[in-house]
């Protein structure tokens, strides 16, 4: 990806912004072209860790984890810890589950994702918001959860991904560095001959072409 072509594309983008009652988040559409998107091992399921974070509202980070497990990743600053039996009472109050769901990231317990998985794949696979699993240094974790987007492939046919990579009010330099992250992740999964091209765009604007 051309860094000057993508300064200017920022630059661009950031000029129909206007005056809104919200902040706009700032989109990052990729196309690609001789992937075969119906074959699993084509499908694109990447996390990315934003250098720079989202630019907004930061998301609940859930952890699902056992006593001992759970007070380390509360102590580390998670927004809230579940056992898995506390996670079953949301399933009787499913209000409180889809928002709960809505507004969270999830965490697990390496050895409980598959209660996890058995038991709410079916709410939280659909939004894409089935848990990682919480390895290593906890705090290094959670924080990363905190700036970490997914992308995925649309559908089995659809040659076509598109992921958050900040908000309007971030320096242009920030939301650079966020997309090249982006760019770089899926380019190692998919190969750059793979990626056709590249836009951004804003939540109310026109897209921008990049690349």
């Amino acid at each position: 990806m051309d860094k000057k072509k993508l300064a200017e594309g920022i630059e661009e983008m950031l000029k129909e912004k206007g005056s809104r009652k919200f902040t706009q988040s700032v989109e990052l559409v990729l196309n690609f072209r001789g992937i075969d998107f119906s074959k699993p091992e084509n499908r694109l399921n990447l996390d990315v860790a934003l250098p720079y974070g989202k630019g907004g509202k930061e998301p609940k980070i859930v952890v699902i984890a056992d006593a001992d497990m759970g007070n380390a990743a509360k102590k580390a600053g998670a927004d809230m810890v579940l056992s898995v039996s506390q996670l079953a009472q949301y399933k009787g109050d499913t209000p409180k589950l889809k928002k709960l769901v809505s507004e969270s990231v999830f965490l697990a317990q390496p050895n409980l994702l598959g209660q996890v998985a058995k038991n709410f794949g079916q709410y939280l696979a659909v939004r894409g918001k089935m848990p990682k699993p919480l390895v290593g240094n906890p705090e290094n974790a959670i924080n990363a959860a905190k700036r970490s987007v997914r992308l995925t492939s649309k559908g089995k046919y659809m040659p076509v991904a598109q992921t958050l990579v900040g908000s309007e009010n971030m320096e242009p330099r920030q939301l650079a560095e966020n997309i090249e992250a982006v760019y770089d992740a899926v380019k190692n999964k998919t190969s750059a001959s793979s990626i056709k091209s590249a836009y951004i765009k804003l939540t109310m604007g026109k897209t921008v072409k990049v690349m």
